[in-house]
């Protein structure tokens, strides 16, 4: 069938098999193009590894390290009685999976849900069949509107809410394209509760003690979780919201992930990373519209990178080449450092009050931003013929 995006709101509900392979192909091209990081990881686990972050990092690993590689997802295969096509994220795997085999690189995937134990204990399988049988890099990059604790059954859902007043901004229709005034409700101690529980840092933990009870953890093992923290401007819905307040259990779960880890002689610790267009952001009231805007002012001044630049200047920057991590005061390593330059921050600072609706496309990069999210699907990609029939099923 021919494959047409169709947008609802912050998700697209269609994807197409071709444009998800080119866009894949893109990220692996860069990578190769840029040149192979060396003292690199041998065997990683990705978990949330089908997009954004985590598929760039199984990409840098793969193909930047000739790493061995676990990745852990959940997404949709395609229906092709009812000509639904898969989910982005499986034709990405699928993409990715082809490109590592015909350079045999060892690629298991795991489908399914990376809260429980099941899909645990099938990945922990999955390192034990790899040439290196153990893991020395593992990469958690889960984003999820819920959990079920595996030891209780308790179902928990996160919410976008801000925590002890409500607040007003300006946000973006990215479907009309209009700005407006949104208020974001404030959450109660049961979202709160809820949202650190499902986003926070204790399923990173368990995976952790689980892979460490299974023996599969390598001398020198090196974990890293995702975050962000963003500007002043973001606070009060991201980094002092329901989410932020999740993301803050994230750094204090590293502290203890990295006790463990020194027993093995590694580390772990929370990259925070640049705000950039993904299935995630899309969703969180102002973003999109400081996104749109951060955009603009960051290409204009030539310092603009994907998630796969972000991804690899972490990995040959820091992680590997013989380099070394660089902390800020709260033991994060700081890949945001572009976007919270001073003059980034102050030219969008000047461009936020000025923006509406009439001269959205003036002051903002407001069409590269429904360009990004669309190649999120794999549409918009130029050598991708869009009118063509595709082929639904993809195998991973």
């Amino acid at each position: 069938m021919i494959v047409q995006p169709k947008v609802k709101g912050f998700l697209c509900v269609t994807a197409h098999p071709e444009g998800c392979a080119q866009n894949v192909a893109e990220q692996i091209e860069y990578v190769e193009s840029s040149g192979k990081i060396k003292e690199g990881c041998k065997s990683a686990l990705i978990i949330g590894a089908s997009t954004g972050y985590g598929l760039a990092s199984r990409i840098c690993a793969a193909f930047g390290c000739e790493a061995s590689t676990v990745g852990v997802f959940f997404e949709r295969p395609a229906d092709s009685a009812k000509e639904r096509p898969a989910s982005a994220g499986w034709y990405n795997t699928a993409a990715f999976s082809a490109e590592a085999k015909k350079r045999g690189l060892y690629a298991a995937n795991i489908n399914g849900d990376a809260f429980s134990d099941a899909i645990k204990e099938q990945a922990i399988e999955a390192i034990k069949k790899s040439p290196q049988g153990k893991v020395d890099l593992i990469v958690y990059s889960l984003a999820s509107p819920r959990r079920t604790d595996p030891k209780t059954g308790q179902v928990y859902k996160s919410v976008l809410k801000t925590v002890g007043a409500e607040f007003s901004s300006k946000t973006l229709d990215t479907d009309k394209g209009e700005v407006f005034s949104t208020t974001i409700p404030c959450a109660t101690e049961q979202e709160v509760f809820d949202t650190v529980k499902t986003m926070g840092g204790d399923d990173w933990e368990l995976w952790i003690k689980a892979l460490e009870n299974a023996g599969v953890l390598a001398e020198g093992c090196t974990s890293v979780a995702y975050s962000y923290i963003g500007p002043k401007l973001t606070y009060p819905i991201y980094r002092e919201g329901t989410i932020g307040l999740a993301k803050k259990d994230l750094e204090k779960a590293a502290d203890r992930i990295d006790s463990i880890l020194k027993l093995h002689r590694g580390k772990a610790f929370v990259s925070v990373n640049k705000a950039l267009v993904t299935q995630a952001s899309s969703a969180i009231p102002v973003v999109p519209l400081y996104l749109s805007i951060l955009y603009k002012v960051m290409k204009e001044k030539g310092i603009h990178e994907d998630c796969i630049r972000q991804i690899y200047r972490l990995f040959s920057k820091q992680l590997y080449n013989g380099n070394f991590l660089d902390f800020d005061d709260c033991g994060r390593v700081r890949i945001d450092d572009l976007e919270q330059r001073r003059d980034v921050q102050d030219a969008i600072m000047e461009i936020w009050p000025k923006v509406d609706s009439q001269n959205l496309r003036q002051l903002t990069d407001f069409d590269s931003y429904k360009s990004e999210f669309l190649k999120l699907f794999g549409f918009g990609l130029p050598k991708v013929d869009y009118g063509k029939d595709s082929k639904l099923d993809a195998e991973i």
